[in-house]
């Protein structure tokens, strides 16, 4: 396999904040995103697909080391990654490959090693190493955007992030100051396009990373107006905001923190303040910022087909973290409800090895951790014993065999720039959360706080918490039983396959099959 698909393309695309259940119609969703539902009939989407962390960077880095979050340690946007942590830039290198990077990694250098005062650490995110930069739009290189606006005469303001303020307003949608020509999704698939063109016949491996649909929720005309908010279903909450805040402590920290302006440019109040009819409208810019990277990937596919690459390329999409949308009333992804973790994943193997699953859709648990060993087994490369996550290759080719029954997810809400979680008289280490996500329970472990348990059979939108009912107590007992097992399961394993001997060290950093199955047949009883 790894001689087979040597000379193959990888494309791995990852949109920002797109909930897994914004799909297209008869693929999950309702959405007219053709050029996405095609990718879904030539490839495989897996339904129950996870981010193992939010926010972004936590996400990310799950995404890109294989590792869950209480491993990487990357629990919140600006924390700096391990220096001893490989990568799938890194490894995929080490094995002969060119990792070109168009977007961003939100990765910070570890501060044990770069000094205090190095630029990076003002930043939102930095480029990881291993990848090769191609079209940046990390901090400040969003610059390079920025510079490409006011190069086609944009006029911005000294924050240009403020180019969007007022395009919700008192409830009025506007459409963005930025032509569709000219918009961060056109300007980014430009990139993807001329760095295929460029590589020629060469294999190409690229990590294409959309900023939208993230906010600020602001889309290029005629996309501002893609769906009526009528056509859209309404949030997901209690009749009162009291009502939600009462679930749990943390869930009323947010709704009574949370600022609207950090989603809609210029907006005031609380993101928990807007009513019904101001989400549909969020929700139909929402999806004019999707049905945009629908139109710009059906660009990038033809590109491929002309250029004799489609039958080529390893195609995997997905996003970093879902999105509230207001349900709960909320907005963002701080949050532990299943929008905000849950993703769409499709992968188009276009092997025949994987004929069998194309335009199928697989209901099994899949987790971010998942992706980076996917990329190196489908390449023949070893994968390294950091990795949590197993590669989905048996899935795609048919595979029935065992598989893990939950999803597993982690958030961390300390807040060191604000220091806002002591209004919860919480210390930062304390403002851990851990989620097992199964078939009918999802259990909400909080570090220094009361548990969440939510009967999904009967309560599908987590609204009614069962921890503290006695009926209930077997139920949350076997979940807190099962998130042990898994962390001890998963506890860092990086260096734990070798040792030292009398002829020296044995062992190996990468897994090897027999423990790949092995950990197939474990993960299955987690």
């Amino acid at each position: 396999m790894a001689n087979q698909n040597a000379e193959m393309n990888i494309l791995l695309i990852v949109a920002d904040q797109w909930r897994g259940d914004f799909m297209p119609q008869g693929h999950g969703g309702l959405l007219d995103l053709p050029n996405l539902a095609e990718l879904c009939r030539q490839g495989t989407r897996f339904s129950r697909h996870f981010a193992n962390a939010t926010p972004c960077a936590p996400a990310r880095m799950s995404m890109l080391t294989g590792q869950y979050m209480m491993n990487h340690r990357v629990v919140r946007n600006g924390i700096g990654l391990d220096r001893g942590k490989t990568n799938l830039a890194l490894e995929l290198r080490a094995n002969g490959r060119l990792a070109g990077l168009i977007g961003y990694t939100s990765w910070i250098p570890d501060p044990r090693e770069t000094a205090r005062h190095d630029p990076r650490y003002s930043m939102f995110g930095a480029v990881m190493p291993g990848w090769t930069s191609v079209r940046p739009f990390e901090e400040p290189e969003f610059e390079a955007y920025f510079g490409f606006l006011r190069e086609r005469g944009y006029a911005l303001p000294d924050d240009p992030f403020d180019l969007w303020s007022g395009c919700f307003e008192n409830g009025q949608v506007a459409p963005s100051p930025i032509a569709k020509e000219h918009s961060d999704t056109a300007w980014l698939t430009d990139g993807a396009i001329e760095y295929i063109a460029g590589r020629g016949r060469a294999p190409c491996t690229l990590h294409l990373g959309y900023w939208r649909p993230h906010p600020p929720f602001a889309a290029s005309h005629p996309y501002h107006a893609f769906i009526s908010p009528d056509d859209l279903p309404p949030p997901v909450r209690a009749r009162a905001v009291e009502l939600e805040g009462a679930l749990h402590p943390y869930l009323n920290h947010c709704l009574k923190n949370h600022k609207a302006a950090d989603y809609l440019q210029g907006a005031d109040g609380l993101a928990s303040a807007l009513g019904t009819e101001d989400i549909r409208k969020v929700r139909a810019v929402y999806c004019g910022l999707m049905r945009e990277i629908d139109d710009h990937l059906g660009r990038l596919f033809r590109y491929l087909k002309e250029a004799g690459q489609w039958d080529d390329t390893l195609i995997v999409f997905t996003s970093d973290h879902g999105e509230m949308l207001g349900d709960h009333y909320q907005l963002g992804k701080q949050s532990v409800f299943d929008p905000a973790f849950h993703t769409p994943l499709v992968v188009r193997d276009p092997r025949p090895q994987a004929d069998a699953q194309r335009g199928r859709c697989i209901d099994r648990f899949t987790e971010h951790v998942d992706i980076m060993p996917t990329v190196l087994d489908w390449l023949g490369h070893p994968v390294p014993r950091q990795c949590d996550g197993l590669s989905l290759l048996p899935l795609l080719q048919g595979s029935t065999g065992r598989w893990r029954d939950n999803a597993f997810m982690e958030l961390d809400f300390r807040d060191l720039k604000n220091g806002s979680h002591g209004a919860l008289g919480l210390e930062a280490d304390d403002c851990g959360i851990a989620i097992l996500r199964g078939e009918r329970f999802k259990y909400v472990h909080f570090a220094a706080m009361p548990p969440l348990l939510f009967d999904l059979a009967n309560d599908p939108y987590e609204q009614r918490d069962l921890a503290g009912k006695s009926e209930f107590a077997e139920a949350l007992s076997d979940c807190r039983s099962r998130m042990l097992d898994w962390r001890m399961r998963h506890a860092d394993r990086t260096l734990t396959g070798t040792s030292a001997s009398p002829k020296g060290l044995v062992g190996s950093l990468a897994r090897s099959e027999a423990q790949t199955r092995k950990d197939r047949e474990a993960i299955g009883n987690a």
